[in-house]
């Protein structure tokens, strides 16, 4: 069962709804990307050397969906931020190994890296807000 939280003021409450809204928009729209695109995504990754690349890019599409979707409203926000922190362990070190590529794509490759070491960090501080009760949600959880 989810504790009740209550943010400082309702601006802490808006800014929290907004927060959730960004990140989980972009993460969601990340998702549809693999959707949208996905014979080229697959090619990459197969050069990547990811084992069943057009089953990975449909199915890594699917957690960013759900998890995106799921931080933005509210809904299973654990398994929701869990999908989410998943897809970027996995594919963070495998796709974007700036240490491993020729220096001309070490700066784009150690950038891309960053970022999503950002994003990691932005689903694990859902993952922990995860068990109290989010303003502003559907408020479906696990706990």
């Amino acid at each position: 069962m989810s504790v009740p939280v209550q943010f400082a003021s309702p601006t802490a409450d808006i800014a929290f709804l907004l927060a959730r809204v960004l990140f989980g928009a972009v993460i969601a729209f990340m998702g549809l990307n693999h959707f949208m695109n996905t014979d080229q995504m697959a090619g990459y990754a197969e050069m990547k050397g990811l084992p069943a690349p057009r089953l990975g890019v449909v199915f890594s599409g699917g957690m960013l969906a759900f998890g995106g979707l799921g931080i933005a409203a509210g809904v299973l926000p654990a398994l929701a931020a869990g999908a989410i922190i998943l897809f970027l362990l996995v594919s963070t070190p495998m796709f974007h190994n700036f240490w491993a590529v020729p220096e001309e794509q070490q700066e784009s490759e150690m950038t891309s890296f960053l970022k999503n070491v950002v994003m990691l960090g932005g689903a694990l501080v859902f993952l922990a807000l995860s068990t109290v009760s989010w303003p502003y949600a559907i408020g479906l959880t696990m706990f």
